[in-house]
């Protein structure tokens, strides 16, 4: 299941137990909505294992900035609350989830 991911809570799931992936998009993007399904079933796939959150970068910008994203889809790979990996634009389920495979 995914989380949502706001200013508010971004700092709390970062440095968190689990692996974090968060999914940087926005509602009028459309590569971000055809990832989106995709995003959903590793989300489900890895749930216990890593979690995973969108981050709605026209509420959010701040996160957006800080990691100097200027392209969505975007998604960021956390472990140990620090930055790992960084995907730009979309993919095959297959080519994400080998990002997936390398947090755990």
């Amino acid at each position: 299941m995914e989380v949502t991911i706001t200013t508010e809570n971004f700092e709390s799931f970062k440095n968190g137990e689990l692996p974090l992936v968060v999914d940087l998009w926005a509602t009028w993007c459309g590569p971000c909505r055809a990832l989106a399904p995709v995003i959903s079933e590793l989300a489900e796939e890895y749930d216990g294992k890593i979690v995973v959150g969108k981050c709605d970068v026209e509420e959010n910008d701040d996160i957006a900035m800080e990691f100097g994203v200027r392209t969505i889809p975007t998604i960021l790979f956390f472990k140990g609350g620090q930055l790992v990996d960084k995907f730009v634009g979309n993919a095959a389920k297959s080519k994400i989830e080998e990002k997936f495979k390398a947090l755990l």
